[in-house]
């Protein structure tokens, strides 16, 4: 849902080269993870770098996969806040200042109805059909998308720099689009899956998987992007206008679907604190005080804070970079006995350098340059919009954007 702020924050052409790049290292990365796992005779994430780069290696690790889910969670909470409380005001009787319009109050709904229960489940299989569903909503979400990129464009005037090659921020924007990306943490669990788990077996579903959510990436990207232009925000769904019904449908859509979404997020933060202090192993108790603490964490912070951007762009930078680009590149170096001039030495050292690149300049310029956030504010296009006497406006003056879905 942020992959258009980052075309805003990167500019369009270079957005669309970086969004290549980074989903070539994370081609790279997770085969190269996979690579290593069997030089080193391991089969997770945690024991590769326990192995390769140490103790100390393995508690870095554990602190990212605890984070990068930690901070997944608070994004989502957000969202949640963001996007439901527009659904419900579309609702006969529910105006701004109804309590199902106020995000604190939806965002303590969810976490207690929803989010929790399920985040209580201590098998993650039973979440399988769950993450199905989110899959089936994202697809709905980005049809919306470039439904509104072709009725709703073109009735917003460009920005004056909306097609410059290059931005100040484009290293903030990498971080996002590594956030979008990550999936190493379950490749060890799907290469072991496979009914030939060899290495070209695994490059070529690796190769199709990343080519498939590069073409949806870049497709929501371009879409997202091309609409709002310079006026994009961190979450899409806060351009789109209150009465616009097409979208309230993909906000109901898309707050579903991280409703389903954030337990699998409570799984793996749960899971990183079991094993690092409680040898994997948690008593019905421990399971549901950790359980409690980990949702209490994130919905606080949500309460607390409303701007997804920022929220994206530090997770990308202090999470998902060094997850995606560093760490798989350091522990190949480590077991790997090739010769400096080897094609996957040279490959690991240049994504390894890269990586390090953006997570110390990427946080160093989110932390130095915040981005602005117009959260809850209606765009001032909607406000153009709704303004209009319509005396002075025909049927085929009517913006397309406007008409019910229903």
């Amino acid at each position: 849902i942020g992959l258009p702020y980052s075309m805003k924050q990167a500019g369009f052409p270079l957005g669309m080269l970086l969004l290549i790049l980074v989903a070539f290292i994370t081609d790279y990365s997770i085969i190269l993870m996979i690579k290593s796992g069997n030089l080193s005779g391991t089969r997770t994430y945690q024991s590769l770098v326990n192995k390769s780069l140490g103790f100390i290696g393995y508690c870095i690790l554990s602190v990212l996969q605890f984070l990068y889910p930690l901070i997944a969670m608070i994004s989502y909470n957000i969202t949640t806040g963001d996007t439901l409380t527009k659904v419900f005001q579309r609702i006969p009787g529910v105006g701004p200042e109804h309590i199902l319009a106020d995000r604190q109050f939806v965002i303590l709904l969810t976490s207690i109805l929803c989010t929790l229960p399920l985040s209580l489940y201590r098998n993650i299989s039973k979440l399988g059909k769950v993450s199905l569903l989110s899959v089936l909503f994202t697809l709905v979400i980005l049809v919306i998308v470039i439904i509104r990129a072709t009725t709703l464009g073109p009735q917003i005037p460009p920005t004056e720099d909306a097609w410059t090659f290059a931005q100040f921020n484009a290293i903030q924007a990498v971080g996002v689009m590594s956030f979008a990306f990550i999936c190493n943490h379950n490749s060890f669990l799907i290469y072991g899956s496979l009914e030939e788990p060899t290495i070209s077996n695994w490059s070529r579903v690796t190769h199709v998987s990343v080519l498939f959510a590069f073409v949806i990436s870049a497709a929501f990207a371009s879409s997202g992007y091309y609409t709002f232009t310079g006026n994009t925000q961190g979450d899409i769904f806060e351009n789109y206008c209150k009465n616009d019904n097409l979208a309230t449908f993909g906000r109901f859509c898309y707050g579903i679907s991280i409703i389903l979404t954030f337990p699998i997020e409570c799984f793996v933060t749960r899971e990183v604190v079991a094993n690092l202090f409680f040898s994997g192993t948690l008593t019905t108790l421990a399971h549901v005080f950790l359980t409690l603490v980990i949702i209490t964490i994130s919905t606080a912070v949500s309460l607390a804070y409303d701007c997804l951007g920022i929220v994206l762009e530090l997770n990308g930078v202090l999470s998902a970079t060094p997850l995606v680009f560093i760490i798989p590149a350091a522990c190949y170096l480590k077991l790997s006995d090739e010769r400096w001039y080897h094609r996957d030495y040279l490959i690991s050292c240049l994504i390894l350098v890269t990586g390090v690149f953006v997570m110390t300049v990427g946080l160093a310029m989110t932390i130095m340059y915040p981005q602005d956030c117009s959260h809850g504010k209606e765009p001032f296009y909607c406000l153009s919009f709704n303004s209009t006497p319509s005396t002075n406006v025909t049927d085929d003056q009517i913006p397309v954007w406007n008409a019910s879905l229903f």
